[in-house]
């Protein structure tokens, strides 16, 4: 895996945006432009992609320690960020609030979504477990001396 394939799955995994990443990177003062970071995530095959160095790599994650966790000094809880970048991505229009699944306490009155409670059939008797025939033993029982005369 790639300098570049980690630096895209960070992005995408803590919902970053280009200019909070050139920010995350200022905590450590290191500074890049938009322009420079964009090329990290193009295409290899486009003609203006850059391979992501080790340094930049590097101090991306030396600075996202310090965003999530904050300093000695003023920490702070990292869940925390973390809900504060999920709220500030814009919601997409004609795209409903995904709701969490939630499963729904076991009815003994209710049926499968594709049958009716009167088509339901009663459970069918369970097989009793045969147990195996015995091994047939192949080889005669030897013992071994491994070169030891008694």
């Amino acid at each position: 895996m790639t300098n570049n394939d980690i630096f895209k799955k960070l992005r995408v995994a803590l919902m970053l945006r280009d200019d909070q990443i050139v920010e995350i990177l200022e905590l450590v003062d290191f500074r890049i432009s938009k322009t420079e970071l964009s090329a990290f995530f193009r295409a290899e095959n486009h003609e203006n992609y850059v391979e992501c160095g080790d340094q930049v790599l590097r101090n991306f994650l030396n600075g996202l320690v310090i965003h999530l966790r904050g300093t000695k000094e003023n920490p702070k809880n990292p869940t925390a960020v973390l809900a504060k970048h999920k709220a500030e991505i814009p919601a997409k229009e004609g795209v409903s609030e995904r709701k969490e699944f939630k499963s729904k306490p076991k009815d003994e009155g209710s049926a499968r979504g594709d049958q009716s409670p009167s088509k339901t059939k009663p459970a069918a008797k369970k097989k009793p477990f045969k147990k195996p025939a015995p091994k047939v033993q192949v080889v005669e029982k030897v013992k071994f001396n491994f070169g030891k005369n008694k």
